[in-house]
């Protein structure tokens, strides 16, 4: 999306040399991208990011999160996660709805009222932390969009994935084909298989419109621009807070 900007890559959770509070006042901006951790559950990996992302807050860099992104603010804020019922959000999430707060949002500049965005996460936002504005949900996930505000720091985070193409969605939901099957989102393998497949053939041609109609999407999803928006306009904070 920049190919001019310089990207550092940090594990949180890997242990290393951490990054101090003043190494990340150095950066213009922080992503969390998806992750399989669970925020919910007390172990090493999930204090790791928990602390990593507290310390973000101390520095005031502005921070963004995806998914799991979004879990691991919610809790160094104050907030907690849990298991989401009914069960995974799988492939998509549809319905999702701008709040009142959420449609003069800097971050969801762009979108409609309503939207479907790619999505993957068995668990979602519980209780919210101080300082927290909902900016968009849908009916089984209360949270799909906020902003946190801890500490000198300011975080949008979504609990989809904009950064996700419909292959990866597609790649996904075969890796997680068991639990679909389990859960009755897929009656057996085959069937599975077959609608990675219909999303991998629409990654690679966006202009079927028989695909798109069959799975139900529009171009919020199908055009990289829009699935994108919310990366697009975090990015562009970026470049108003370096320019003044």
């Amino acid at each position: 999306m920049r190919p001019d900007l310089n990207i550092t890559g940090v594990s949180c959770v890997e242990g290393g040399d951490p990054l101090t509070v003043r190494d990340l006042r150095g950066f213009d901006g922080i992503f969390f991208a998806g992750s399989p951790i669970q925020m919910h559950e007390e172990s090493e990996e999930t204090r790791q990011a928990a602390r990593f992302m507290t310390s973000i807050f101390e520095a005031g860099t502005p921070s963004f999160g995806s998914c799991a992104g979004l879990q691991i603010a919610v809790a160094a804020a104050g907030g907690t996660t849990g298991l989401r019922s009914p069960g995974i959000e799988a492939g998509f999430a549809r319905n999702i709805t701008a709040t009142e707060e959420g449609r003069s949002h800097p971050l969801l500049h762009g979108r409609g009222l309503v939207w479907t965005a790619p999505a993957m996460h068995s668990s979602v936002v519980k209780t919210l932390p101080p300082g927290t504005t909902i900016l968009a949900s849908n009916a089984d996930t209360p949270v799909e969009a906020a902003e946190i505000r801890h500490g000198n720091g300011v975080f949008w985070g979504v609990q989809y994935h904009p950064e996700l193409t419909l292959a990866e969605i597609g790649a996904a939901l075969r890796r997680q084909g068991p639990d679909l099957i389990e859960e009755g989102l897929a009656e057996s393998d085959a069937a599975l298989d077959a609608h990675a497949t219909r999303l991998q053939t629409l990654h690679d041609h966006p202009d079927r419109r028989d695909l798109a109609w069959q799975l139900g999407l529009n171009e919020d999803v199908t055009d990289a621009a829009r699935r994108r928006l919310e990366l697009e306009n975090f990015l562009r904070r970026l470049e108003e807070r370096r320019t003044g």
